[in-house]
């Protein structure tokens, strides 16, 4: 009985060890758990979906490195730390935009990056994903809630000015999703309901402004082509007409990896990259998007559970922000794939192929890890 009693508390004691390591490194153990289970995942995916290009599953494995380095590293200071340098974050991300839209990298008919020849190519507003709600958080933080007037419209400043250079780019789709991750933190920090709803009723006006004078034919095409894809399935049609035969091709249970047609035939286009999902679809049938699926519905339970345990107002609002921008990434993504939503270009999670997002959503959750870890010794 003693030994099997010693046992079992020396068993505890390695647990308890454990955790104990994972706290010191200011790591929570969850959220990594989930995030290399997506990384496998991932690698599996894009093999196939790139047509089995060993150099892309290559880089996108570099990526990921370099992002779980940098989240580890950022996981290591504290959220108060972070909110000071937060405004010069602020500033240079936004120049970094108008230095795109000067002298930025064209590639298929966008400028959307920075490119040093044979240093380093990166897309500055992927960056504003996380700078943004930081910057309004970091505002609101120091601030009476619920927001007054006056502090509404000074957030909503700081927001419009990197959208705009965003949209000039143009990237419509990331510049919706600047919006939303400022608007979030508006909204957790207590938005009242009247200018919630003045919100939703200028939703109307405001697409109809933007139809008229902001977007591109292109754009406008999109969204025609989600009203009606058949109207033109050998031209803008092409892609969600695709998207939703490889998905409903995949049945329960798909039909194998590396045994998807429409991907592997190039049927699929940009299947690497913002329609593969497809690709899982075909390939893992419901089974493997359900648990796909069941991830993401982790990383955002955890995320909010990291939210409301959070002991200052900055680190509140900043990790509700996240979460739920990840959200948004999440049900966009998947909603334009499937014909639920207009494609805007918006990249699948961890999933799709893409170094700078990867590199910035796990620095996202280097920072949700941050709050998680350091709330026992902040003010």
């Amino acid at each position: 009985m003693n030994s099997n009693f010693d046992r079992n508390l020396s068993s505890e004691d390695l647990l308890r060890r454990r955790a104990t390591l994972l706290q010191r490194l200011h790591i929570d153990g969850i959220l990594l758990l989930l995030l290399l289970i997506l990384a496998t995942g991932s690698l599996f995916i894009l093999y196939s979906a790139s047509g089995k290009n060993v150099d892309l599953l290559m880089k996108q494995a570099t990526s990921f490195g370099i992002g779980l380095v940098g989240m580890f590293i950022i996981a290591q200071f504290e959220p108060r730390f972070m909110a000071r340098w937060v405004p010069l974050a602020y500033v240079g991300g936004v120049a970094l935009l108008v230095v795109v839209d000067v002298m930025g990298h064209n590639a298929m008919g966008a400028t959307r990056w920075i490119n040093i020849p044979g240093v380093i190519r990166f897309q500055p507003s992927e960056f504003m994903k996380i700078i943004m709600p930081a910057t309004i958080a970091w505002y609101l933080s120091s601030r009476s809630l619920p927001p007054r007037l006056k502090h509404i419209c000074i957030s909503l400043a700081m927001i419009i000015v990197p959208f705009v250079l965003i949209l000039l780019q143009p990237d419509l789709g990331t510049s919706l999703l600047i919006i939303a991750s400022g608007g979030f933190v508006l909204f957790i920090a207590g938005l009242q309901w009247r200018w919630v709803i003045g919100a939703v009723a200028a939703v109307v006006p405001i697409a109809i402004g933007m139809w008229l004078f902001v977007m591109r034919e292109y754009q406008k095409q999109r969204v025609l082509t989600f009203l009606n894809p058949e109207s033109d399935p050998l031209g803008s049609g092409w892609n969600i007409i695709q998207s939703k035969a490889a998905i409903g091709s995949g049945g329960v249970l798909g039909k194998g990896w590396l045994q998807g047609t429409q991907s592997h035939l190039d049927f699929l286009p940009e299947s690497h990259t913002d329609f593969i999902i497809a690709v899982l679809a075909e390939e893992f049938g419901l089974v493997g998007v359900c648990l796909l699926l069941l991830v993401y519905m982790l990383l955002i339970a955890r995320g909010l559970v990291i939210t409301v345990q959070a002991q200052t107002l900055f680190g509140k609002l900043l990790a509700g922000a996240l979460t739920m921008t990840f959200f948004v990434y999440v049900f966009v993504n998947i909603g334009m794939v499937s014909g639920l939503l207009p494609v805007v270009g918006v990249p699948l999670p961890f999933i799709s192929y893409g170094g700078t997002s990867l590199i910035t959503l796990l620095a996202g959750f280097g920072i949700l890890m941050s709050i998680h870890t350091h709330r026992k010794w902040m003010a």
